[in-house]
């Protein structure tokens, strides 16, 4: 696909985790300068390792943008970055890209550069950026932890939020610097939004991964400003911990309650997911935009989106499409 003047769509993806790649895989049916700008909150498994022990950006989320825009003619580097050492041992847990980019976050410092230098050594013809520079720390308010089901708790850390057995109710980003500041956006993510054609939000973890990026001011900023078409995916069932028994059109009432001025152009859902239409087509009306409904699940791997179902979805709203039926 490619904009009025015959340059390709140019399209950011942000996210994390297992929801980014579903994105990422898609978009790069569509076109060849696709961006993703990945959460860097990560606190769990071998991230979580690698960030306390060398106070480094936790690289995980951004191992697996990079594995799903790797050229097919990297496929071995693309798998051995995914590589996970297994034993008893110190490496035990780890991915292999994981230890890739600490190496070369020591050895540059510059992590913006570090991922640029990973895109070359797998063929990524487009770019992984990280939505800050420096790690940054997340809190919750959840209720449903006491007796009372309507105290609310603050739990810290991402893991805690995502595996939380109570309601989240918000969250919070700081910065790693021991005074909890507000966190600082990557300008080159922030530059990549004004810039794009297209800008997607979704699907994957939506506290953890999805909001994340509306609670940093700059690219909050840029988000509601861009001229870009703005597409939210939805989740194809709810994630257990963060947002157990939450309906499709409550995930879009979050997303306004955590960005009140964000107005979004289409909604995407697969029809199978969404049990009450009318509910979601009011709520992404309220947003200022169209709802899509689709088939986008993969047959054979239960939560997780198709990418080539995903990617005529979302060349389908993008042409101001409603629903398609297959």
């Amino acid at each position: 696909m490619s904009t009025e003047d015959d340059g390709p769509l140019r399209a950011v993806a942000l996210g994390g985790g297992h929801g980014l790649q579903a994105t990422l895989s898609a978009l790069r049916r569509i076109t060849t300068d696709v961006t993703a700008v990945v959460t860097v909150a990560d606190d769990g498994g071998s991230s979580g390792r690698l960030r306390r022990e060398l106070g480094l950006l936790p690289p995980g989320d951004l191992r697996k943008a990079l594995a799903a825009l790797s050229d097919d003619g990297c496929r071995l580097w693309s798998e051995v970055f995914e590589h996970r050492f297994g034993g008893n041992g110190a490496l035990a847990g780890h991915a292999v890209g994981n230890l890739v980019l600490a190496g070369l976050l020591e050895v540059l410092g510059d992590p913006v550069a570090v991922l640029d230098h990973a895109c070359r050594l797998l063929g990524v013809r487009g770019r992984v950026l990280p939505m800050s520079t420096m790690p940054l720390d997340m809190e919750g308010d959840v209720v449903g932890l006491d007796e009372d089901p309507t105290a609310v708790r603050t739990i810290r850390g991402q893991v805690a939020v995502a595996s939380t057995p109570g309601r989240v109710k918000q969250v919070r980003l700081y910065s790693t610097n021991g005074r909890r500041g507000a966190p600082t956006a990557c300008p080159e993510a922030v530059r990549a939004v004004h810039e794009a054609d297209v800008v997607l939000l979704g699907p994957g973890s939506w506290f953890t991964s999805v909001l994340p990026h509306l609670l940093v001011p700059e690219l909050h900023e840029a988000l509601v400003t861009t001229s870009a078409r703005r597409v939210v995916v939805l989740n194809l069932v709810p994630q257990p911990g963060e947002t157990a028994g939450f309906s499709p059109e409550q995930h879009l009432d979050v997303l306004s309650q955590h960005a009140p001025e964000l107005r979004v152009d289409s909604v995407l859902a697969d029809v199978d997911s969404v049990p009450t239409p009318d509910r979601l087509r009011a709520a992404a009306t309220a947003l200022g935009a169209r709802t899509l409904l689709d088939r986008v699940a993969a047959p054979a791997t239960p939560g997780r989106h198709d990418p080539e179902a995903l990617a005529a979805s979302l060349e389908a709203a993008l042409e101001r499409r409603t629903d398609r039926w297959r």
